[in-house]
């Protein structure tokens, strides 16, 4: 027999990696292979830096002129129709309170009890002086026609019966003064003193404040130089004087006010501190919803323009290097264009160069395209278009 030969370490080494090397080379010939049956349809999708990237769906409205009706914001402040101060015509202690705090009264209703037991017996000793003075008058007229009593005394006899019967007037005056009455309809703020106060000691005190809330009025202000603008433009043929009378609130939260007002007052002197006219408009509040010394801003019709071009105010950005919009060019890419505004329409600029009519502008997705992305259009819904702090709507299809 023969003896098993002995293998060195340096020779084991090497034939270990021979065996590695043919179980990697026979791996990746299996690899290759199955690529290979499985052909060019089964290649995974690029996700590399080189990817193509999917368009960017943007939101467009499609440029065109047409009639607009010319406004401006203006800042005012709202005021009470009427305001009236309850007040103590009489002097002496409050009983007793009779309205809520808050609340909508009637005119002539009963707001506060003054103790009235020191009128109750002035008005009581001047209804006695009165009948006592005409019995007087009365028994001096038969006498005067006999010469009983001289024409002075029975002169003196009728007068003093005017006297009393004017102080019994003014004593039933006070009586009815302690019983305070609501002096107009309207709304009653807080009360500014309370039961047990002693009150009209030396002048009127004031109790309440009484303001009437439907309609309201709105107060504001336009500068004389707008005024003037606009007056040369309309006789130069550039623009319409506007009929409307109509205006519009807008709150704080830059919504629209339901319900229109008009346009009630304008002075016809220009304030020299200023250099502005005083205006003023009136709203319907029914729901006392628009309250007294509250800021707003008011939108007026000015004039009427033709071949106005208007975009929403959403759609124009504003750089140090001026005004621009995004449009979709024949490309299908993202093009900023560099416009400039005029006027307002409503919540719209008015657009007086940089277009011409049928670029499709971007209005909603502005923040996602850069120029010369590609961007997919869609017709803007501005009803869909969600206010600024609400939940916006599902995209579509993602719910499937």
């Amino acid at each position: 027999m023969k003896k098993p030969k002995h293998c060195t370490v340096s020779e084991q080494a090497n034939a270990c990696a021979s065996r590695r090397y043919a179980v990697t080379n026979t791996t990746a010939l299996l690899l290759l292979a199955l690529l290979a049956a499985c052909g060019d349809g089964a290649r995974p999708p690029q996700t590399g830096p080189g990817a193509a990237m999917p368009p960017t769906e943007v939101d467009v409205v499609t440029v065109a002129s047409g009639n607009a009706t010319l406004t401006r914001e203006l800042p005012g402040r709202l005021q009470a129709v009427r305001t009236a101060q309850v007040r103590a015509r009489v002097e002496g202690v409050i009983e007793k309170r009779l309205f809520e705090e808050g609340s909508d009264i009637a005119a002539g209703k009963s707001l506060y009890l003054i103790d009235s037991r020191t009128y109750k017996a002035n008005a009581d000793s001047a209804e006695a002086d009165t009948v006592v003075a005409r019995l007087t008058a009365e028994r001096y007229k038969p006498l005067l026609e006999i010469k009983a009593v001289s024409q002075q005394e029975y002169d003196q006899a009728v007068a003093k019966v005017k006297q009393t019967e004017a102080t019994l007037a003014r004593a039933k005056l006070d009586l009815e003064n302690a019983n305070v009455p609501a002096p107009i309809s309207g709304r009653i703020g807080r009360t500014l003193v309370t039961e047990g106060a002693l009150v009209g000691k030396g002048d009127a005190t004031l109790l309440a404040t009484i303001e009437q809330l439907d309609p309201i009025y709105v107060n504001f202000t336009q500068g004389n130089a707008d005024v003037l603008r606009l007056q040369q433009a309309i006789k130069a043929g550039k623009l319409k004087r506007s009929t409307q009378l109509r205006a519009d609130l807008v709150l704080d939260d830059d919504s629209i006010y339901a319900l229109p007002g008009r346009l009630i007052f304008s002075d016809l002197a220009v304030d020299p501190g200023t250099g502005s006219i005083q205006l003023r408009a009136e709203f319907p509040n029914p729901q006392r919803i628009l309250l007294p010394g509250t800021f707003v801003r008011i939108r007026l019709a000015l004039a009427e323009m033709d071949n106005a071009i208007k975009l929403p105010q959403r759609a124009v950005m504003t750089s140090p290097q001026g005004q621009s919009v995004m449009i979709v060019d024949a490309a299908g890419k993202a093009a900023p264009v560099t416009v400039k505004t005029g006027a307002m329409a409503g919540g719209d600029w008015i657009i007086d160069e940089g277009l011409k009519g049928g670029e499709q502008v971007i209005v909603n997705g502005l923040q996602k395209v850069r120029p010369g992305s590609p961007v997919k259009p869609a017709p803007w819904n501005p009803a869909a278009t969600p206010l600024p702090g609400a939940t916006p709507p599902a995209p579509s299809g993602a719910n499937k």
